[in-house]
């Protein structure tokens, strides 16, 4: 019970967050964290495109590194091929680092 709140807590703040860095491309519908699973679930509408685009995170690690944490994106699957070519090769594989708030929680 005390995940689920978590989860929901940090989806909501990550939603936000999400939508301060991406304001330029787009917006952040629904964002959805299950730590339990790993597993990220976005739904985003991107300046130019019609319709909302899923993006599901299906694997993440959290790691720690000189008291910081990363997060790093192991899979994930999306609703529009250029996004998921996108995510394989700049995200997938690569370190980023966490707000305070997201380390905190996550």
């Amino acid at each position: 019970m005390f995940n689920a709140l978590k989860d929901r807590v940090t989806s909501k703040a990550a939603r936000l967050h999400c939508n301060t860095l991406l304001t330029r491309y787009g917006t952040v519908q629904e964002l959805c964290v299950d730590s339990a699973r790993q597993r990220i679930e976005v739904v985003c509408l991107l300046e130019g495109e019609t319709a909302p685009i899923a993006v599901t995170v299906e694997k993440y690690e959290i790691t720690d590194e000189g008291g910081k944490k990363f997060i790093n994106v192991a899979a994930s699957r999306c609703s529009r091929p250029w996004v998921q070519h996108f995510l394989e090769d700049h995200i997938h594989g690569r370190k980023f680092p966490l707000p305070a708030w997201a380390a905190a929680v996550l």
